[in-house]
């Protein structure tokens, strides 16, 4: 190949309702965006179709031999646990240890009020699958009772004879030696090799037994599933570009922690990916707003099934390791994602006491919202949408068509029962759908402590700019942030994030006794770890980084505050340094702290080394200025059509412009449709949309809150 050939690096996001593709030109620095519909069947047909597609907008002379590398964000592993279609999953832990799972935690959702009617769900190993081993480590990883190799046997016997393929080991204190786990999976590998093996040394190297035991489990749930389909798609990939052993094609997978990883990796840690696709959208919509000149950021992800909310500060998404996917539990670094049942194909329906609701459930890709045209029957948001004009009657730029008086006899349909007007009852839906996500911006922004009026909304996804001037009203939101190509930023992000890997050790000690030179061998161990995995992503030592962070705690407190730790030389200044870091930290968290308390100890819990590979980020997309350019109505507007913003208004003749042909510095006051390829943006009468440098739409109300009422 030329050394000026082009090298495509390319992002896919796979959805419920469309695969969104990337494509960034490392020669040139130019990035070519598309879509295509999902393929539920079999994703894989979507996945190559996009680069197919995305190809074929580069010209005759661009190949699949100029592909670079491909990243990709999956649901997967989401879907599957949502779902809850886990196939037969068998729990092997320390003997008398055997009833974790159903001691679990005393934790209920939503507190005090939802107790009187929440039902604990069904545990993830039944207990007629929990098998139990004799042998003890104590805290420190020492043995205390030598592990029963003749009990382990017959365990792992028994699992094969009743036809478990999936199992899940934790031992007591395995975080702080993973010798008996090591031997039981070598015992399992030799009377029951076909099973699917996860350890908790290797998946979490962290104490607390139950969340170190679902996490566990949770891996060994989706790793057949998460195993087979990156197969299947790599081995697509390399059929498509014609990559052989000795050239595969570098074939990465979005993790919950905001990095990437290959897909040969992936299949030892599935866990890591429970949250590919939301992770890559915040990633990508914190750059762009930060790049635009906004620090504070809500995301607003809108998708076919579902949307996803997070808060972006500094562009970097906020993290935890507390995460829960549908009813499980998972202990992994993981962006800090809300997600709630308000996407594009979430249904309407009515109680039987006559209340209208909108979600969770969803018409999904197949067969779709009624204006689909494929034998939906439920009316959706989508389809209030283009019964009120806010959306165009087709999709992807005339690809697929909707029918609109479908969506209006769903509508009605639903109307009569509410004994409402077609128009009361479409706005009343959007309205329902803009408060659930109101609701979830709250949860990750003021329930947290922040004031939502101090930030941007920055929304994405293909039904994520619909309700943006709904939820500046709702929440008093500074403004929002609309970047170009709004349904492929989660694509594009995946080409903005490094190889990233996780490393932790607990190691709990009083600050004043703490051991400086073990806590130095601990962080050498663990950096030495990622040091490996990143020689086996490829990276040369001079471009490996590492970020090292500790979680600490008030002596007594059940649960820690990570703070980063500074990087050098482990010294006991160090180690005050991390502990002033910790008292500010809780104080910002918590509003007080013991910092001057000589009877309140800080207490080192966890140590954690992250190991980064950089990447090369496409640089900021810059446009030309509207100073000199042609009218804006002349150059943009591509006509009119009628729109109902409010029930009480009715429609109104709307102009509609074609955002490719918007300039910087352009200014659009409401009431006006923006319409691109992949979304649309409804701009309400009282707000106005300013196009900066890079293309976004910036949203801003014309008037206060108090005036417009």
């Amino acid at each position: 190949m030329s050394p000026h050939a082009p090298r495509i690096r390319i992002g896919i996001d796979t959805g419920g309702t469309f695969t969104d593709i990337v494509a960034f030109d490392e020669s040139t620095g130019t990035l070519t965006t598309t879509k295509t519909p999902s393929t539920p069947s079999n994703p894989a047909d979507g996945f190559i179709n996009g680069i197919d597609k995305v190809l074929g907008m580069l010209g005759d002379s661009v190949s699949a031999e100029h592909i670079s590398a491909v990243s990709h964000g999956t649901t997967v592993a989401t879907n599957q646990l949502l779902e809850g279609k886990l196939d037969r999953l068998g729990f092997i832990t320390t003997e008398g240890y055997e009833f974790v799972l159903e001691i679990a935690r005393q934790a209920v959702p939503d507190g005090y009020g939802n107790s009187y009617f929440w039902v604990k769900p069904d545990r993830i190993v039944p207990a007629d699958l929990v098998k139990t081993v004799s042998g003890r480590l104590d805290f420190e990883g020492g043995e205390v009772r030598p592990f029963d190799e003749a009990q382990a046997r017959e365990v792992a016997q028994w699992f094969k004879d009743q036809g478990v393929m999936t199992l899940g080991v934790n031992f007591l204190h395995a975080y702080a030696n993973p010798v008996h786990e090591q031997r039981m999976r070598e015992i399992l590998t030799e009377i029951h090799p076909e099973a699917t093996v996860s350890l908790s040394s290797e998946v979490l190297r962290e104490y607390r037994e139950y969340e170190r035991s679902m996490t566990t489990l949770v891996d060994a749930a989706v790793k057949p599933k998460v195993s087979k389909y990156v197969h299947n798609i790599h081995e697509r990939l390399d059929a498509y570009t014609g990559a052989g052993e000795d050239s595969a094609l570098p074939f990465y997978i979005m993790k919950s922690n905001g990095g990437v990883l290959s897909a040969e990796e992936v299949v030892h840690q599935p866990i890591t990916t429970v949250l590919s696709g939301p992770a890559a959208g915040a990633l990508g919509a914190g750059l762009i707003a930060r790049e635009a000149g906004f620090d504070q950021v809500l995301t607003c992800d809108g998708g076919g099934t579902s949307t996803d909310v997070t808060v972006v500060i500094d562009g970097e998404p906020a993290l935890t390791t507390e995460g829960t996917v549908g009813a499980y539990p998972s202990k992994i670094p993981m962006i800090d994602v809300v997600t709630v049942g308000a996407g594009g194909g979430s249904i309407a329906w009515t109680t039987p006491e006559g209340q209208l609701k909108v979600g969770p459930q969803s018409a999904g890709a197949d067969p779709g919202p009624i204006c689909y045209g494929n034998g939906g029957t439920e009316p959706t948001i989508t389809d209030a949408h283009v019964f009120l004009g806010r959306i165009p009657p087709h999709l992807l730029g005339g690809e697929i068509p909707l029918d609109v008086d479908a969506a209006k006899s769903g509508i009605a349909r639903i109307a009569e029962r509410l004994e409402l007007s077609a128009e009361k009852a479409a706005t009343g839906i959007l309205e329902i759908s803009a408060w659930n996500q109101a609701n979830a911006l709250r949860q990750i922004s003021v329930q947290r402590g922040l004031d939502v009026r101090d930030f941007m909304l920055a929304t994405f996804g293909g039904s994520g700019s619909l309700l943006a001037c709904t939820l500046v009203d709702v929440l008093d939101l500074a403004g929002v942030v609309v970047p170009h190509d709004p349904g492929n930023v989660s694509a594009y992000g995946l080409l903005t994030v490094d190889v990233k890997n996780d490393y932790v050790q607990t190691n709990v000690c009083r600050d004043d006794r703490l051991d400086i030179a073990e806590v130095a061998d601990l962080f050498a161990g663990l950096t030495a770890r990622a040091a490996a995995a990143l020689d086996g992503e490829g990276f040369p030592a001079s471009a490996h980084q590492f970020d090292r962070s500790v979680d600490l705690r008030y002596f007594g407190q059940a649960f820690e505050v990570r703070v980063p730790a500074p990087a050098g030389a482990i010294t006991r200044e160090w180690a005050d340094e991390v502990t002033r870091a910790f008292h500010a930290e809780h104080r910002k968290l918590y509003g007080y702290d013991f910092a001057a308390a000589d009877d309140q100890f800080v207490e080192w819990v966890n140590l954690r080394v992250s190991g980064i590979g950089p990447i090369t980020r496409p640089e900021t997309r810059s446009i030309a200025s509207a100073d000199g350019a042609p009218a804006l109505d002349k150059r943009a507007k591509t006509g009119h059509r009628p729109v109902c913003f409010a029930a009480a208004d009715g429609f109104v003749d709307t102009p509609v412009y074609w955002r490719e042909e918007l300039l910087a510095g352009d200014e659009i006051a409401g009431p006006a449709i923006i319409e691109e390829f992949g979304s649309t943006v409804p701009l309400h009468p009282e707000f106005s949309a300013r196009i900066d440098r890079a293309a976004n739409i910036i949203i801003t109300r014309t008037t206060g809150q108090e005036d417009s009422k």
